[in-house]
């Protein structure tokens, strides 16, 4: 049985690329492709055409967004109700978005541990969640729960900002931690790439007065996981609702876990 194509959807950047590569590396038997859904070729109708074209029958899309837990946004549905339109003959599926899991708080403590190593930083006593959107009403919930739990760990106050304005900025969170009496804060940036809207991030935090932005979260294996775990669960999808004839001949036996190990 031919494993479906994996198709990582996002915006263009370095950072993705990376993250497919190291991907690729690791599941050599997996095709993986990028497909991005800002003006950065291969759009998401370029990849499937071209999987299509090599007889490739199947293909599940992973949106990258690490705000939307559930609704994958209308640029991402836009695109994908037009590519399985275009191809009917193909078995096309789309996963959940990353979301805001709980695994990327480790990996936002490293990287503002290193923004903060970066510049001498000696006191620390407030902290503001970035995101570059809220995120579907799912991920509104999850990224507050992730605050809380970022603001217990650290046992310091955390508040919450958005870069596109669906809530608070991050000037706005940096006054409202200010006006609790707190001084030296920084900002952990939930951004996977060093977006436009990362950079508008990092530009209006330093202009705020934060001390430094924490890096992008980038291509870490943690990210990886993820990836694969949200890919597994929709493959197990897609191979429920074909014939199993279809896939399997009357000898073949495959059983979840063996799936979910493609």
């Amino acid at each position: 049985m031919t494993a479906p194509a994996l198709i990582l959807l996002a915006d263009g950047a370095e950072e993705i690329r990376l993250l497919r590569k190291r991907m690729q590396i690791q599941r050599p038997e997996l095709p993986i492709h990028l497909a991005f859904l800002d003006q950065c070729p291969p759009s998401g109708p370029q990849v499937i055409s071209a999987l299509a074209s090599r007889g490739t029958r199947e293909a599940a899309f992973v949106p990258m967004s690490l705000t939307h837990a559930v609704d994958v946004g209308q640029a991402a549905s836009d695109m994908f109700e037009r590519v399985r339109a275009a191809h009917p003959d193909m078995n096309l599926a789309m996963a959940r978005p990353i979301g805001p899991a709980a695994e990327l708080l480790s990996i936002l403590d490293l990287r503002l541990r290193n923004a903060l190593s970066s510049c001498h930083a000696l006191e620390l006593d407030g902290l503001v969640l970035a995101t570059p959107n809220s995120g579907d009403v799912r991920g509104q919930g999850l990224i507050a729960r992730r605050a809380r739990q970022w603001s217990s760990h650290h046992r310091l106050p955390v508040a919450m900002a958005s870069v596109d304005g669906s809530g608070s900025s991050i000037a706005a969170a940096i006054n409202l931690l200010r006006e609790q009496g707190r001084r030296a804060i920084a900002v952990g940036a939930l951004f996977l790439t060093a977006s436009e809207s990362f950079m508008a991030a990092v530009e209006q935090a330093l202009s705020a007065g934060a001390l430094t932005v924490s890096a992008p979260l980038g291509a870490d294996e943690r990210i990886i996981e993820l990836v694969m775990s949200r890919y597994s669960f929709t493959a197990m999808d897609m191979l429920d609702a074909v014939p199993a004839d279809e896939h399997l001949g009357d000898d073949v036996i495959t059983s979840s876990l063996e799936l979910v190990a493609l």
